[in-house]
């Protein structure tokens, strides 16, 4: 039920309400931009860069020129939400996402210990969920984060999400700077590669990136 832009839902549902929604939240009056965006994910990454005790300009690396998606999410409502699902359990084949639910409905659930547990969706707040590059460069220190899309029994749910990549010809591998004289937990892999693996199969939790441990 995840219907992105071209959706016909989204098209006689969701087309006027995102126009209202985000000329309120001066998201098109540039609130929130792309390149603002990038401004973010670099402090994130100097962040994590920081506390696994390496050089900023590693992960600055992997990551130049800040390639960027940005997709819009249009979950229409549904009386019997409890038999479908807006998307499944999966996780995100970037570094990180960054996500803003639009219409404060909440639907996102993230999974820890083995349990759902909702995200609140609180208002102009931003949702960064770490990906499958983050938890391989980070030898495992950083998981990823599996998540999943839950449908409203009354409301639609309509969010953004900006997912941050590496660079196309990145070799996945743990840093070695992070690894160091221990134990490496991942083998390699052409970001291009593993992009292919993601897409060839349907969602399904972390399976793509479990194949790679070692």
């Amino acid at each position: 039920m995840d219907k992105g832009l071209e959706g016909p839902d989204f098209e006689r549902a969701g087309s006027n309400f995102f126009q209202r929604r985000m000329l309120k939240g001066r998201i098109l009056k540039g609130r929130i931009r792309p390149i603002e965006l990038t401004k973010v994910a670099s402090c994130l990454w100097r962040y994590i860069a920081t506390n696994l005790g390496v050089a900023p300009e590693v992960f600055e690396q992997q990551f130049k020129d800040h390639p960027q998606g940005l997709r819009f999410n249009y979950y229409p409502p549904c009386l019997e939400a409890d038999k479908v699902i807006g998307i499944s359990p999966h996780s995100d084949a970037s570094g990180f996402s960054i996500l803003l639910q639009i219409n404060d409905v909440q639907g996102l659930q993230i999974r820890k210990d083995g349990e759902w547990i909702a995200v609140s969706a609180l208002p102009n707040a931003l949702i960064v969920n770490l990906g499958d590059i983050t938890e391989i460069l980070s030898n495992g220190i950083y998981k990823s984060i599996e998540h999943r899309a839950m449908i409203n029994t009354q409301h639609p749910r309509i969010s953004l999400v900006a997912f941050h990549g590496p660079d196309n010809s990145l070799m996945l591998r743990p840093l070695p700077e992070v690894v160091g004289d221990g134990k490496l937990n991942y083998g390699s892999m052409s970001y291009q590669e593993f992009l292919k693996a993601v897409f060839n199969k349907k969602l399904e939790g972390k399976s793509v990136i479990e194949k790679l441990k070692l």
